[in-house]
């Protein structure tokens, strides 16, 4: 088993002006999320947070603990909340198992000192898309599927942003510390997300797209709402979001993206709304 970790350092939207292209890209997006047998792992200095991806095939493959969080096990001090975007997978803490079948999701507390992922069916592998936050407090870990989540339907097909939002892990629907996942599904022949777009100073936020067409892409939207960049993304790629930016995509294709948050406060409508005639 291989593990990859990389550390970025946070950015002020100063900086963030005065990069080009690939610099952008480098500071905030995110590829190869899934490589078979691999777990790869990203720690963002905003918060603290941790976006990655396991993808076990044959093996059974164990949480890491990374050097850089001078911890004596990954969640000594840390919450972990995934979504399967693959085949079964099979996901054990501290010797009980979880089966999580496509689209569902897992929370699992601090103070868990092992973390097993493995797939039902290798032909088949499971994509645990992977979110990790700080946490002070042990809440219980809990298995979360999308008939449990708390769903939201916004937007039309008139405007392009008929949409259908999962929230999994957030507190209307179990406790945690700061670590908020949900899904969004968009309806076919709608491209838009999070527009209007928002920004909330008090947390962070991460963006994961998956279920894009072959020979399709995702135009992701950030940067201070007076001051936008954009990001081209592909199917199966995250990007890691600051407070200060806005969070939005338009797709050649309507897709699905999983949302990660962290932050001083768990209020899902914390958010500063911009007019989408004001952006720029």
């Amino acid at each position: 088993m291989e593990n990859n970790f990389e550390s970025r350092y946070a950015v002020s939207p100063v900086e963030a002006k005065g990069m080009d292209t690939t610099t952008l890209r480098s500071n905030f997006l995110i590829t190869d999320v899934f490589v078979p047998e691999q777990i790869n792992l990203t720690l963002s200095h905003f918060d603290r947070y941790i976006v990655g991806g396991a993808m076990p095939v044959n093996e059974t493959l164990t949480l890491p603990n990374p050097d850089a969080l001078k911890a004596p096990y990954f969640l000594h001090r840390r919450e972990i909340g995934m979504i399967n975007v693959g085949g079964e997978a099979i996901v054990t803490a501290d010797g009980v198992s979880y089966t999580l079948g496509y689209k569902e999701a897992l929370y699992i507390g601090k103070d868990t000192a092992e973390v097993l992922f493995a797939s039902a069916d290798s032909s088949k592998p499971a994509k645990l898309y992977i979110n990790s936050a700080p946490a002070h407090h042990q809440f219980p870990t809990k298995k979360v599927t999308k008939a449990e989540a708390d769903i939201v339907e916004l937007g039309s097909l008139e405007t392009a942003n008929h949409r259908i939002i999962n929230k999994l892990i957030v507190n209307s629907v179990l406790e945690t510390c700061q670590l908020q996942m949900g899904m969004t599904e968009l309806k076919t022949g709608s491209v838009w997300n999070t527009m209007p777009a928002h920004t909330h100073d008090r947390r962070m936020e991460a963006y994961f797209y998956f279920e894009v067409p072959e020979k399709q892409s995702v135009c992701h939207f950030m940067g201070e709402p007076q001051e936008s960049r954009h990001i081209w993304m592909q199917n199966e790629e995250a990007v890691i979001s600051p407070n200060w930016s806005i969070h939005s995509g338009a797709g050649t294709s309507n897709y699905t993206f999983i949302w990660g948050m962290a932050g001083e406060n768990l209020d899902y409508g914390d958010m500063d709304h911009c007019a989408i005639n004001d952006l720029k």
